[in-house]
């Protein structure tokens, strides 16, 4: 009978796990920057996930619970040590507000641009947090959770990180129109 429970942890892994996969390499690439690094990590995290599969407790946040072990390699590696890594939106998820001229793509362009730097210039907390929140849409709970903090800090963080970054998109528009 020890069989029969093996594979029903892994089917249920698998169930748990698999419908995350496109997430979670969108994270991944978003922290390496580069397409092998994310593949790899996302390989690591999986790994990891399934080995440790039996400390995790039904019932409980099965996404936090992989994305903070996807942070966590991410940190602990090499490449996490030295991040500073710019947010990257992804275009075909916004829907368009009306008939694209040439003219509106490229102001949206440059406004991503503005955008990216600006965050590439906050600290990795703030990105994360950032990241997580607006671009992943993880609850306060989901992001407690995937970062090992209370809500409260997350609450703060995350509120510092949107004023931090509404104070460099104010200063690097006034520095653009004043140049």
């Amino acid at each position: 009978m020890e069989v029969s429970k093996d594979r029903l942890t892994a089917a249920t892994f698998e169930e748990l796990a698999m419908p995350l996969f496109d997430q979670l390499y969108n994270f991944a690439h978003w922290l390496t920057q580069d397409r092998s690094e994310a593949e790899d990590l996302v390989q690591e995290t999986y790994a990891k996930a399934l080995r440790g599969f039996s400390s995790f407790q039904m019932g409980t946040n099965f996404r936090a619970w992989i994305y903070r072990i996807l942070r966590n390699t991410f940190l602990t590696s090499r490449t996490g040590l030295k991040a500073n890594v710019p947010l990257e939106f992804d275009d075909s998820s916004e829907p368009s507000a009306g008939p694209e001229t040439p003219e509106t793509v490229l102001i949206e362009r440059a406004q991503q641009q503005v955008v990216q730097e600006v965050m590439a210039e906050l600290p990795v907390n703030y990105r994360e947090i950032l990241l997580l929140c607006e671009v992943e849409e993880m609850s306060y709970q989901e992001i407690a959770e995937a970062l090992s903090v209370p809500i409260g800090t997350v609450m703060s963080r995350l509120s510092r990180a949107r004023k931090a970054l509404r104070d460099r998109l104010r200063q690097k528009l006034r520095e653009e129109t004043h140049a």
